[in-house]
């Protein structure tokens, strides 16, 4: 499993899971503290987190972590990935 961050800005580094099964302390641990939050912070005010609604996004740790931190996320309807752009993308690469 894979992890990718894209913007009209920017992008983040690949990053790549290595065995064991994700979930909210996993995807807060490896991606939110190490890579959203220092992108938002750079990003600036305008910063709005989009994920794909994936059960470990959606865990009461990554809830109070994103709160923690200032950061808003895009509340959009579940099982909608035309409506995210690196699905897109991930299509493309397959």
């Amino acid at each position: 499993m894979v992890w990718a961050g894209i913007s009209l800005g920017g992008h983040t580094d690949l990053h790549v899971f290595h065995g064991g099964t994700l979930n909210g302390v996993r995807y807060r641990d490896e991606i939110l503290d190490p890579y959203v939050h220092p992108y938002a912070g750079a990003f600036g005010n305008d910063f709005i987190l989009m994920d794909n609604n994936a059960r470990p996004h959606r865990t009461v740790v990554v809830e109070d972590y994103l709160e923690g931190h200032g950061l808003e996320r895009i509340e959009w309807p579940a099982q909608s990935p035309d409506l995210n752009p690196i699905k897109h993308l991930w299509d493309y690469l397959s």
